[in-house]
């Protein structure tokens, strides 16, 4: 299909009347010049330009409502009851959540300085008006009690159920990505225990190829066992050789997609009604030791994070499960 046929038709129509919109106003001719240096001068895409259109046609719709028809008469009141008013909505558009709110913003933020730039106004009312920044999503972690239903709800009775069960084993005891675990080959893993009176440990690959080991459960260590010695061999002699530990049914390298399927399919059978995602159960490691009395930087070590900043977003989960347990037990606490 070419590009000036079908869907490319409703999106120049949209754009061109936002081009007719803008020029009917003196602010919304000073947006135009801005947004033809996005386009030349800066060589932004299209999409890209079409995006910021949209934005600051908001911005000119509030503003011309506001009784500002010069750009110099813009204060930094303005831009901020326009950023308040994006996220409620009171404008009369939609209300934006808070990432596509912060989006509009830089956009304000960088329409401001280019005037200033310019020369059209004296100074930057946005310059120090910050976008709102998103809340940090929470991981989704399950219970203990959860993800042993998980664990046990796989059946043992077939090389694929053998396969699986190490695979979910594996997972909640190694707190590793999906990607890591089906990345792994049969050479990474010890179970020769080092030292002779110590866990079993495992070596994984993360987001660059960064290195780590980490310790292997001894449940996880048994159901690998079985899966090596009673489901492996079979599913290998269907295929080239490959050195993968996880495999699928044609001899294959696991994916990345079949693991989360099998992972959804456990969660279902234990009639787990939460939303379970392929990080499940790496936020359920992570809580589980955070609320066993397990450092934050060991528990960063053991997730690969390179920074500890990133795991401390586990204890914002372990403090709410305490204030739970603490306005149920304490009797003066409600």
């Amino acid at each position: 299909m070419s590009p000036d046929t079908g869907a490319g038709r409703p999106a120049a129509r949209s754009s061109r009347s936002a081009e007719e919109e803008l020029r009917s106003t003196a602010v919304g001719r000073a947006i135009g010049s801005y947004l033809q240096h996005m386009a030349v001068e800066r060589g932004l895409a299209r999409n890209t330009v079409d995006a910021y259109r949209r934005d600051l046609l908001r911005y000119a719709r509030f503003l011309a409502a506001s009784g500002r028809t010069d750009v110099t008469a813009i204060t930094r009141h303005d831009v901020t009851a326009f950023a308040r008013s994006i996220v409620e909505g009171s404008d009369g558009a939609a209300a934006l959540s808070v990432r596509s709110a912060a989006r509009t913003i830089v956009a304000v933020r960088g329409l401001h300085k280019f005037w200033a730039l310019e020369g059209l106004t004296g100074s930057d009312p946005a310059s120090d008006v910050h976008p709102p920044m998103p809340g940090k999503r929470l991981p989704k972690a399950i219970s203990v009690n959860e993800v042993t239903r998980m664990l046990e709800a796989v059946p043992l009775d077939t090389p694929t159920g053998l396969r699986d069960r190490a695979l979910l084993e594996f997972l909640y005891s190694t707190g590793a990505r999906i990607s890591e675990a089906v990345g792994l080959d049969i050479d990474d893993l010890s179970l020769e225990r080092i030292p002779a009176n110590g866990p079993d440990v495992v070596r994984l690959f993360g987001k660059g190829s960064k290195e780590r080991l980490v310790p292997l459960g001894s449940y996880a260590a048994r159901a690998l066992d079985e899966y090596l010695v009673r489901g492996r061999p079979g599913a290998a002699a269907k295929g080239k050789g490959t050195p993968a530990l996880f495999l699928n049914a044609r001899g294959g390298r696991l994916s990345r997609q079949s693991a989360w399927t099998i992972l959804k399919a456990a969660a279902e059978r234990a009639k787990i009604d939460r939303d379970v995602s392929p990080h499940t159960l790496r936020h359920s490691f992570a809580t589980h030791l955070l609320e066993g009395g397990a450092d934050v930087r060991v528990v960063q070590e053991l997730l690969g994070h390179a920074s500890v900043t990133t795991t401390q977003v586990y204890t914002l989960v372990t403090a709410d499960t305490l204030r739970e347990v603490y306005a149920a037990a304490h009797p003066r606490a409600l």
